[in-house]
């Protein structure tokens, strides 16, 4: 793409609505809109300026030209805008023959059309934007919790880099006096002692551990996380889900075996996108349907990030429960011990030896009793406590932590070096190797194809 190009875009959403905004970006973006408009006033810039969007049938401005809407238009000069090109937003009546009408009267004279992200990457490439920052635009634009939206807003004022930035430093403070070491040994410049480059390297991987640490936490907060409910017929797993989604929408009867069928639905605990999934009671199969459930259900808790067992600990366990509990394996889990509410005057002796064996939380899904603790446990599994390090910038791309691994995998091999007594120009071969997937981080060093399938993922207009 030709960055010289002024491009122009339709910013929002496709659609009706209220408004609808028209991006102009590039040194002729001023040139461009002038003609179509009836402006007030001449156009300054940081100003909404209210005026007519007209089809140009003479001299621009004339009184004899058409007017086909009311429009407010905002002129942002450059170096001073999203891109740091010359910038006109026309805000209209959000009608998508309006829309259009307005692009193909930039095209007529003269603008392109922009590419998916194109805006973006301009500002990443003008220096607007890090990379980081540029990607925390499409989470930001991407969220579906407003603690998504948080996030992505830290990330897109540089907490990621900020984070990274001192890190770099470190390493490059540490490329350099071993530079100096090998160039000017003949000047009396000392060699740094294996003790100390040692030192110094595990200072930089304590940190880069820390960060590669929060993917954990930050690949939920950016994907969210699946969740299935499981257990045998009749113990509640749908009234659970329904306490979990908060309306009726899985159908509940007395009648065990009613779920037949996986139904989910996503919601936010805590600001995590989780989709919930109602599966069929496991037990041996009455019919072909209540088999195929089954299998579904087994599928469903394969493919789970966490699962919830839902025992009725009104009733000893079955063999069911057990052998649930055993094909669940090492997967992250939560027993779920329904129907407190018909306790008598304690737990039955099973239910208490598998309340104490795993974590499990009593709920009743008929009056809510313990469902705000079992919200917690979620939480809890998901990373939760580690929500605090949201604020200092955290992982929640693989691509940023395929990158941070492989620093972390280069200065492992520098120490090896060290240990080896390789010289130390051989040794800064795996310093470089370290230092360059923290520039791909930032985008100090990152090819045309990384960036083309970065900024590809926007949408046209941002």
């Amino acid at each position: 793409m030709n960055l010289d190009d002024t491009i122009v875009a339709i910013a929002t959403p496709a659609g009706r609505g209220g408004i609808g905004v028209v991006r102009l970006a590039g040194a002729e973006a001023r040139a461009i809109a002038v003609p179509m408009l009836r402006l007030k006033r001449e156009m300054e810039p940081g100003c909404a300026i209210f005026g007519e969007l007209v089809e140009p049938d003479s001299e621009p401005g004339s009184e004899r030209d058409t007017r086909i809407d009311e429009v407010v238009v905002t002129y942002f000069a450059k170096p001073h805008s999203y891109t740091t090109d010359d910038i006109v937003e026309i805000s209209a009546h959000g009608s998508p023959v309006v829309l259009r009408h307005i692009v193909e009267l930039c095209l007529a004279r003269g603008a392109r059309l922009a590419e998916s992200g194109e805006f973006t990457m301009r500002a990443f490439l003008n220096g607007r934007l890090d990379l980081t920052q540029a990607e925390a635009v499409r989470d930001l634009i991407d969220s579906q919790t407003l603690f998504q939206a948080k996030v992505a807003a830290r990330q897109l004022g540089g907490a990621l880099s900020h984070r990274i930035s001192p890190i770099k430093r470190s390493l490059v403070e540490l490329i350099a006096l071993l530079e100096a070491g090998i160039d000017f040994a003949e000047d009396d410049v000392s060699v740094a002692a294996d003790a100390v480059i040692l030192e110094r390297i595990a200072n930089i991987k304590e940190p880069l551990r820390e960060l590669a640490a929060t993917f954990t936490f930050g690949k939920i907060v950016h994907q969210g996380l699946t969740l299935a409910i499981v257990g045998r017929p009749n113990v509640g797993k749908s009234s659970l889900f329904n306490r979990l989604v908060e309306r009726e929408r899985a159908i509940v009867t007395a009648q065990p075996g009613t779920t037949r069928d996986l139904v989910s639905e996503t919601v936010a605990i805590g600001g995590i996108p989780v989709e919930l999934v109602d599966t069929a009671g496991i037990r041996l199969a009455r019919d072909e349907a209540e088999s195929m459930g089954i299998r579904k259900s087994m599928e469903a808790l394969a493919e789970a990030d966490l699962v919830l067992v839902v025992v009725d600990q009104t009733q000893d366990l079955t063999r069911e429960d057990t052998e649930l509990l055993s094909q669940v394996g090492g997967r992250p889990l939560i027993v779920v011990a329904n129907k407190v509410d018909l306790m008598g005057e304690g737990l039955r002796a099973a239910a208490r030896e598998l309340l104490s064996e795993r974590e499990s939380i009593s709920t009743s899904a008929l009056t809510g009793e313990g469902i705000g603790e079992l919200r917690e446990a979620i939480l809890r599994h998901v990373g939760g406590e580690l929500a605090v390090q949201a604020e200092g910038g955290l992982l929640t791309s693989v691509r940023h932590r395929k990158l941070v691994d492989g620093a972390l995998a280069a200065l492992d091999g520098a120490e090896n070096a060290v240990a080896g007594r390789v010289p130390h120009e051989m040794l800064l071969l795996d310093l470089y190797g370290a230092l360059r997937p923290l520039d791909e981080i930032t985008g100090a060093t990152t090819t045309d194809d990384i960036l083309n399938l970065i900024f590809g993922t926007f949408c046209i207009g941002k």
